[in-house]
């Protein structure tokens, strides 16, 4: 902590930033290679000629920057930077091409930031009227984006454990996606590999078409949730098929790091094992709950709230953001139960979002010890503690601030629609649906949202997808002016 606050004393430098950003630039180049070959296979010229267009700006951009000198070390909020720029580049250059489609440029946009952050929230009504290039996009761009584009890219192309704290502090647990190496960041991008394969294989044999079984499986590990149909799961061909890619989601919401672990026959961190208890625990309750609720409702029959609550849950639950039915109909109950999964997410170090599991037990946790110490003589010592691990006061304080400003971001983006007459629980629905990047939708998202309201989403989806510290450090006024490190 001592090193990481001397470090944020210093601004950025802006050769650093050039440098690395140009990186960036060059590996993004080669992700938009994948689209481009869809396009061209598809015979879509005119989507094709605007990712050449992109392919070759990014590459002339990258190959000058990547040019500068290599510092010795990277700064965190340098590193915090670079993660919140190219979550920020990524989307605006792949509007360009996503415009094709015969979008405006704010809901290419919009689409292409909900992609990248693996929200799934779309402005887009008739999801079949588009081209397949452009559905293909929109589940790439989830895909990368599930990794981490910036993490996965910085890891590959840096030294080992250059940017490590920084890339860490942006998804706020050591843990996480790639741990700052570029051996644990290709471990990584294997298993993730691995479980898309696995996903995308069992789909085709349950009997959906190879094309489709792609888009959803990469919008269901990703916890990203794009369909390449209006119905979303309900345009499946089976209760078989919705429910493996329900599965396909909660793989993609356990910490990817705990399959690693297993491939190489370990035991598992005490810290992996419980998320995911919590995970699949917190996911029945829902279940149950929201079951209740539809059936109560007259929503739904009992063998019909049976059949749609699970999967409904473990979708809200991993963020993944797919639905069996149209949410706008559902009773308040139901959508508070969702919008309660939402909040909750999955694992640390897993695709999905929202406050992270994790995080809960530990303010549960604190709780607990609060009551606990009220009946206990003062001089007594209570160390908190989540399946016999110590949790530090450090993490305690990182979890609470996290949760505190997850709930401000919700409350302010609340605020606005409200005040332009929008229902209140839809409204919270979609605010929460967006910062917690889980995509469900009640019906408010759509084209004919004004602009000002989607940009607040946008903004919703990037917060909360970067955790929020690594775009305040962005914008942080001392992040650019000030004292520079000298140390190259």
């Amino acid at each position: 902590m001592i090193k990481q606050a001397a470090a944020l004393r210093h601004a950025v430098r802006p050769r650093v930033i050039l440098k690395y950003f140009g990186q960036l630039s060059l590996i993004l180049s080669g992700l938009t290679l994948v689209p481009l070959s869809v396009s061209i296979f598809f015979q879509d010229t005119e989507s094709s000629i605007r990712y050449i267009l992109v392919i070759l700006s990014l590459a002339g951009v990258g190959g000058f920057l990547s040019r500068l000198d290599i510092p010795v070390r990277v700064q965190m909020n340098e590193g915090l930077v670079l993660v919140a720029l190219m979550f920020v580049f990524t989307p605006l250059v792949m509007s360009y091409p996503m415009m094709a489609s015969g979008l405006t440029f704010q809901d290419a946009l919009f689409e292409a930031i909900s992609g990248a952050t693996t929200t799934g929230l779309s402005t887009v009504s008739n999801i079949e009227g588009n081209s397949s290039t452009f559905l293909f996009a929109r589940a790439w761009m989830q895909w990368i984006g599930g990794l981490g584009i910036v993490v996965l890219s910085l890891a590959l192309i840096a030294e080992p454990g250059l940017v490590s704290k920084g890339l860490a502090a942006a998804e706020a647990e050591e843990e996480d996606l790639v741990g700052g190496t570029k051996v644990h960041a290709k471990r990584m991008l294997m298993v993730y590999s691995g479980i898309t394969v696995f996903g995308i294989i069992g789909l085709w044999l349950i009997g959906e078409d190879l094309f489709p079984a792609i888009l959803y499986t990469f919008g269901a590990v990703s916890t990203g949730g794009f369909a390449p149909q209006s119905e979303s799961l309900a345009g499946l061909h089976s209760w078989t098929a919705q429910a493996w890619v329900t599965a396909s989601c909660v793989l993609g919401a356990i910490p990817l790091a705990f399959y690693h672990v297993l491939s190489q026959r370990k035991r598992p961190p005490p810290m992996q094992i419980v998320q995911i208890q919590a995970l699949l625990i917190s996911g029945i309750a829902i279940s149950l709950l929201l079951g209740w609720c539809l059936w109560q409702s007259n929503t739904f029959t009992l063998s019909e709230a049976l059949r749609h609550a699970p999967i409904m849950a473990f979708s809200a639950q991993s963020t993944a953001g797919f639905s069996t039915s149209h949410l706008a109909d559902f009773d308040p109950g139901s959508k508070l139960t969702l919008i309660l999964a939402m909040l909750i997410g999955g694992g640390a170090g897993s695709t999905a979002g929202g406050i992270k599991i994790i995080r809960l037990l530990i303010f549960l946790r604190l709780l607990q010890i609060i009551i606990l110490r009220i009946n206990l003589p003062r001089h007594a010592v209570i160390q908190a503690r989540i399946h016999g691990e110590r949790i530090s006061e450090n993490q305690i304080r990182e979890a609470l601030f996290f949760i505190l400003l997850f709930g401000v971001v919700i409350f302010l983006s609340w605020l606005p629609f409200v005040a332009m007459g929008y229902d209140p629980l839809d409204t919270l629905f979609e605010v929460v649906s967006a910062t917690g990047t889980a995509g469900l939708s009640v019906g408010i998202t759509s084209s004919d949202l004004p602009d000002v309201l989607k940009s607040i989403l946008c903004i919703d989806m990037l917060l909360g997808r970067l955790e929020i510290v690594a775009l305040l450090v962005l914008f942080y006024p001392g992040t650019w002016i000030g004292r520079r490190s000298e140390e190259r």
